[in-house]
């Protein structure tokens, strides 16, 4: 790619529906433009239905590789551009194929798009009039309409020719935000990163809550979560973290004698300390790592005890997926080595052997009723520590250590 010079950026057709497409199209332009700001010389515009990038001299494979992370971009498309008539075309036509630089016998057709009418041509007689003198010029090609190892396509539009060969997919989704915000439950385990991820995918902004038990949770603990976040914000853009000091509440739970109900009152506390950051962050859901079935807290009883808690509803991306699809999610997206370092998170602590998976709502909330927890809540919301993390480094470690599960 080093003679390329320009990306075309192509937006998913479910974006583009409607009266919503020119806000998503904005959203989209938006973010490219804050992703390529360390590169200033790299310039974005907006045409109908697309987005261009002018590379500006950066690297094309550079910026590729930024761009492919944003969601509402469903392909990248390394393209040259020509005038929009036939000599010039076939000129950018002849300089591609002669970059593919043939050893041996490879098949080929030609694919013309004609998006500007006036233009003299039709897309059919196209096909003929550029594939002709390129396989003239090019003795180890031959034609396969059917299945070619190089698809030659061409879009003619008014101002401009695009010709390209290759189609290099992208993350897909809706733009960023442009459903509204929520707050993510996110834990240190492999679950909850990826429900996160596939939030931001279907245009969730996502805040993170992230619940820490000082000194029983270490300092590497919270900074594998910091990490996370930021492999996060590497999709998303910035994205803030909430910090809620966990450890007064959590060992308040352990005086109840009611061991088999601490992770469901633990994660009952929880979903009421993140409505209430909800409540000032104006978000309008939770989104949790749940996938059913998958440990106790996560049977259908005890998801239906716990979610009582708050009146906000409650997202669960993963709820029907196996163990098996989350880690390979997690592997694509970047957390699964830090998602299994083996630093404890406050869900691994003081675990019951028999954690019940058939909690009653009424016990529950006698138990509850017999602690200050109200205010408890209201100080831990208090002192809730807030980050901004932005895409960046992130944490290097060499151990290999399975983390316990996402959310008991």
């Amino acid at each position: 790619m080093h003679n390329i010079s320009r990306l075309m950026l192509r937006m998913g057709e479910i974006t583009l529906k409607g009266k919503n497409r020119g806000r998503f199209e904005k959203v989209i332009a938006e973010h490219v433009r804050e992703i390529l700001r360390p590169y200033p010389q790299a310039r974005v515009h907006r045409e109908y239905g697309r987005l261009y990038v002018e590379t500006g001299g950066v690297s094309a494979e550079l910026l590729i590789g930024l761009l492919r992370n944003v969601f509402g971009i469903v392909d990248i498309i390394p393209v040259k551009q020509a005038e929009p008539e036939l000599d010039s075309i076939i000129q950018a036509a002849l300089e591609l194929i002669g970059e593919h630089a043939l050893q041996t016998e490879t098949t080929f057709k030609v694919t013309a798009r004609r998006v500007w009418k006036p233009f003299p041509h039709s897309s059919q007689d196209m096909n003929h009039l550029i594939g002709s003198p390129v396989l003239r010029a090019n003795p180890l090609l031959k034609v396969d309409v059917r299945h070619p190892d190089i698809e030659l396509r061409v879009e003619v539009r008014e101002n401009a020719a695009y010709v390209y060969s290759q189609i290099i997919p992208a993350v897909g989704g809706f733009p960023r935000g442009s459903n509204g915000r929520a707050m993510l439950m996110l834990s240190g385990g492999i679950d909850s990163p990826v429900a996160g991820w596939q939030s931001m995918k279907r245009g969730l902004e996502i805040e993170c809550v992230h619940f820490h038990s000082y000194p029983f949770t270490s300092e590497r603990a919270k900074q594998k979560v910091i990490d996370l976040t930021r492999v996060l914000a590497g999709y998303g853009g910035k994205i803030k973290l909430h910090v809620v000091p966990f450890t007064e509440i959590q060992t308040a739970f352990t005086t109840t004698g009611q061991d088999n109900l601490m992770i469901t009152l633990m994660r009952r506390a929880m979903l009421r300390i993140t409505t209430r950051l909800a409540e000032q962050q104006k978000g309008l859901a939770i989104i949790t790592g749940e996938s059913l079935g998958q440990v106790a807290s996560q049977t259908l009883n005890s998801m239906n005890v716990i979610e009582r808690a708050t009146e906000l509803p409650i997202l669960r991306p993963l709820v029907m997926q196996s163990k098996d699809e989350i880690i390979q999610v997690s592997q694509q997206i970047g957390t699964y080595d830090l998602s299994i370092l083996p630093y404890e998170d406050c869900c691994t602590l003081f675990v019951p052997k028999s954690p019940a998976t058939n909690p009653n709502l009424r016990i529950v909330e006698k138990v509850e009723s017999f602690l200050d927890l109200e205010e408890m809540i209201q100080r831990a919301v208090e002192q809730t520590e807030v980050m901004v993390i932005e895409a960046g480094s992130s944490t290097e470690s060499s151990s290999t250590e399975a983390m316990e599960e996402d959310w008991l």
